[in-house]
């Protein structure tokens, strides 16, 4: 696989399809105007601004250009990510090779950015994963990754009698902490990582947001919370973050400090704020989008005009699967290698086992819809004709068409 100048020998493990390698080194999030450029830098604002380390530079530096090829040593590995763990597996992931892969997040970069030395930054960046085809998936989407780190002094300087509290203990693991962690030093962790993200979206989406937090699980924090904000009458979730395992803090080299993460996806920020109903859109050349965007100031508010919303095609297509391994995003990657941006959507309808012969049969359907302009039933046709070649030829599949 050649890919920003360099080859990667494929194997048993390669999967990733020429449709994604054509989006590798697009950046939409380094596009000036872009709805996605437009969300990084207010983000990337509101820390300069608000947060100043003690020369009154910026505290976080910003990391917008690192390359989203990683080696899944980075990708999973240092994040201690166990070997069996079911987000490893090809079906979920586009893999170079059996060493290399598109970043699946953008935490592939924590433990390489605090090794280097920081202690406060933020990582954006294309991720890729292989998932469900509708409006609010897309293979390839954008993440900015945050981490600040405290020692001793940072976390207590401002506690009355600080200096008599420690970040560290041998103690246990429970619901609220790590083993390694004092109580102390967990809940200030915690307050202050709430507090930097609720202010964090007061600037993005205003005063008087609404917010809640909902316990969660993730490999490299403990404990981890999903934020939610109440927009327009709806809790919808827009991060994850925690406490940093210290198993990985101590691996960087930073083992007399103890931080907080969080993970944001810049396509879900944007299709809120600014009401953008289909996340294809964020790829379109169409003047009539990109130049809603166009604003003097990062903050102005934009309400977003839809292009007119133009009639879907719907054609179904069923297949009897193949005895080995077959799997759905399989499918779904290559109705979307053939079909690119004119699928919306495609819905697994139908699964039914044959009472004697015990094979299984799929039926899909899948709606076909332009952003942009009306398809026709002949170019539709042509697509889906293709979509059922390929499916037997590629997939191994027996077809009922």
């Amino acid at each position: 696989v050649e890919l920003l100048g360099k080859a990667y020998p494929r194997d048993d493990y390669s999967n990733v399809t020429e449709k994604i390698l054509s989006k590798v080194g697009k950046n939409l999030h380094n596009k000036k105007h872009h709805p996605l450029w437009l969300i990084k830098e207010q983000v990337k604002d509101h820390f300069y601004k608000q947060y100043m380390g003690r020369f009154g530079t910026p505290l976080f530096s910003v990391y917008d250009g690192l390359s989203p090829v990683v080696t899944v040593q980075q990708n999973f590995d240092s994040l201690l990510i166990p070997r069996d763990h079911a987000s490893r597996k090809k079906e979920d992931n586009y893999y170079l090779n059996r060493d290399h892969m598109l970043r699946a997040h953008t935490s592939a970069h924590q433990w390489d950015l605090i090794h280097s030395g920081l202690d406060a930054f933020l990582a954006v960046g294309d991720v890729y994963r292989r998932d469900t085809i509708d409006n609010t998936h897309y293979p390839v989407f954008h993440q900015m990754e945050g981490v600040r780190l405290f020692s001793c002094h940072e976390l207590f300087c401002n506690v009355k009698d600080g200096e008599d509290f420690q970040l560290f203990e041998q103690g246990h693991r429970t619901a609220h902490k790590q083993e390694s962690h004092t109580m102390e030093a967990v809940r200030l962790v915690e307050f202050n990582l709430k507090q930097v993200l609720t202010k964090l979206m007061t600037h993005i989406f205003g005063d008087g947001l609404q917010v809640r937090w909902v316990d969660c699980y993730f490999p490299f924090t403990h404990p981890s919370f999903e934020m939610e904000i109440n927009f327009q009458g709806e809790w919808l979730e827009v991060l994850g973050c925690g406490v940093m395992e210290q198993q990985l803090v101590n691996s960087a080299g930073a083992q007399d400090k103890i931080g907080w993460a969080f993970g944001l996806g810049l396509e879900r920020l944007a299709m809120i704020l600014y009401d953008i109903p289909d996340i294809r859109l964020f790829w379109s050349e169409d003047e009539r989008f990109l130049k809603q965007f166009i604003v003097p100031h990062i903050c102005q508010k934009i309400k977003f005009q839809p292009l007119s919303k133009y009639p879907p095609l719907i054609n179904d297509i069923s297949f009897w699967l193949p005895s080995e391994t077959y799997s759905k995003n399989d499918f779904y990657d290559l109705a979307r290698t053939i079909g690119g941006d004119l699928i919306e959507k495609v819905v697994l309808l139908d699964e039914f086992t044959h009472p004697k012969t015990k094979k299984v049969s799929h039926c899909y359907r899948i709606i076909y819809r332009h952003p942009e302009r009306t398809l026709t039933q002949d170019e539709v046709h042509d697509i889906h004709q293709a979509i059922e070649e390929s499916a037997v030829r590629e997939l191994g599949v027996e077809g009922r068409f």
